[in-house]
């Protein structure tokens, strides 16, 4: 199984880079946002990759996290969820998106993808709304992993873990690292679990994460 792949970019298509690695090249299938997000041609780049193997292809799927990597085994685990819809699921929300809507049961964000009927939005959010929290509370142990090697060099440091209270409750610590990895500031974010907890003391991580991105969404 290859997993990852880190190499020069000898060519970008429109949904797809050839990687250069050790002079071997892959075509490997990227969303429109992380194609985006690759340097330019003849640069460097690291992708963590899905292999799909059928009677008459291999094809290769890219990620820039393996957080992103994880919401597309799951996104494929859903019925009617090839690779083509789950790629454009996370081209469309990104990684953060896809967790915050499918957390809230907002199939509409879903549908927003290209090729995503309601139905299968709802279906999407249906089956995988009880495992987005545990997706998006591994963010932070995910984003620790050493970052991609760099040409003349077989890694860099790691990153260091956020801080979290340390007097803190677990299931709290777990909900506060995965809203502050969604990009929320660590004040209102520490305000909605604090809030969720105070409604629920017993609530695991998940349920907290699910009532304080309830309080945190836009009012109107």
């Amino acid at each position: 199984m290859i997993g990852r792949l880190a190499g020069r970019i000898d060519y970008r298509g429109p949904d797809h880079v050839l990687l250069v690695v050790s002079g071997v090249g892959y075509i490997v299938h990227v969303s429109d946002r992380t194609l985006m997000s690759l340097p330019a041609t003849g640069e460097f780049a690291a992708l963590y990759t899905d292999l799909v193997v059928r009677e008459d292809l291999l094809q290769l799927f890219g990620f820039p996290t393996l957080q992103e990597k994880e919401w597309h085994r799951l996104l494929t685990s859903v019925q009617g969820i090839g690779a083509k819809a789950s790629m454009a699921i996370l081209g469309a929300l990104g990684p953060d998106g896809t967790s915050r809507a499918i957390a809230l049961g907002d199939w509409t964000a879903i549908r927003a993808a290209p090729g995503v009927g309601p139905k299968l939005a709802q279906r999407v959010v249906n089956e995988l709304k009880d495992k987005a929290p545990a997706v998006m509370a591994m963010a932070g142990a995910l984003a620790d992993v050493v970052e991609p090697d760099a040409p003349g060099s077989d890694t860099r440091p790691a990153r260091q873990p956020r801080p979290t209270p340390a007097a803190a409750p677990a299931a709290q610590s777990e909900a506060l690292s995965a809203l502050i990895n969604l990009g929320y500031q660590q004040g209102e974010a520490a305000a909605a679990v604090a809030e969720a907890r105070a409604e629920d003391p017993e609530a695991e991580t998940a349920a907290l994460i699910r009532s304080a991105l309830r309080k945190l969404a836009p009012k109107g």
